[in-house]
């Protein structure tokens, strides 16, 4: 009987406190400094998607089996 008046007294509100402030935090969305750094990684991304097509072009340029090779 001892351990879930304990739990109910000590544990549970805290539990909860911390389980519906974490839901808060998550619907509130991304910050303003957090879209920035998405949309900066995400301008990188395409960068590097453009130079890994124009290095799949020169290899298939140069060496046209080279996808084959293992």
């Amino acid at each position: 009987m001892a351990p879930m008046i304990i739990f109910m007294v000590i544990v549970a509100p805290i539990w909860l406190i911390l389980h519906y402030r974490s839901k808060r935090q998550v619907s509130q969305g991304l910050s303003e400094e957090e879209y920035i750094q998405l949309s900066e990684l995400s301008e990188l991304a395409d960068k590097m998607a453009d130079r890994i097509k124009t290095l799949e072009a020169i290899l298939d340029a140069e060496t046209p089996d080279w996808r084959n090779k293992e």
